[in-house]
């Protein structure tokens, strides 16, 4: 809210150089605002009283902007990518889907490890759980169990995350 938007009858003032001005009524605040050529933005509505700052609106406004870029700059989103095995896999076959999870597990990705099971695969499902722990045991160096493995109908799913 901005000049005239502002309805509360007293309100904090902060000067335009940062300076604390007291509590004051708004009218007295506006006028204050006017001399100096600028506009009066409520900065901290939900405060008693509200908190308003003497600024220039549309330099403020672009300030709030470039600060809210610069955070999402800094943000990072964690992907999760999936690695899908099967309950005959073969060594060789294991240790390059292990360097692939090693490689998402660098740039900073969760990993999803999926074992599946098709037909008369599903019946020896315990005795298949060997191969996560294995593929577990293979990244430990660099990653740490975040959910251990759990059946989910046709599949066995594990996730793993870097170490920190």
């Amino acid at each position: 809210m901005i000049n005239e938007q502002i309805r509360d009858k007293e309100i904090r003032l902060v000067g335009e150089d940062g300076a604390q001005l007291g509590v004051m009524p708004t009218r007295e605040a506006m006028r204050m605002a006017e001399e100096a050529g600028l506009d009066l933005v409520k900065i901290a509505p939900t405060a008693k009283p509200p908190v308003c700052k003497i600024v220039d609106y549309g330099k403020y406004k672009y300030e709030m902007v470039r600060k809210e870029k610069e955070a999402k700059k800094k943000q990072r989103t964690i992907e999760i990518k999936e690695i899908r095995l099967s309950p005959n896999i073969d060594t060789n076959d294991l240790n390059t889907k292990v360097n692939a999870a090693r490689k998402f597990l660098s740039k900073g990705d969760k990993v999803k490890i999926t074992l599946r099971f098709r037909g008369r695969e599903m019946a020896h499902m315990n005795t298949s759980k060997h191969i996560l722990d294995d593929f577990a045991q293979s990244v430990a160096d660099i990653a740490v169990i975040e959910k251990a493995p759990k059946v989910e109908g046709r599949s066995m799913t594990m996730f793993l995350t870097e170490k920190r």
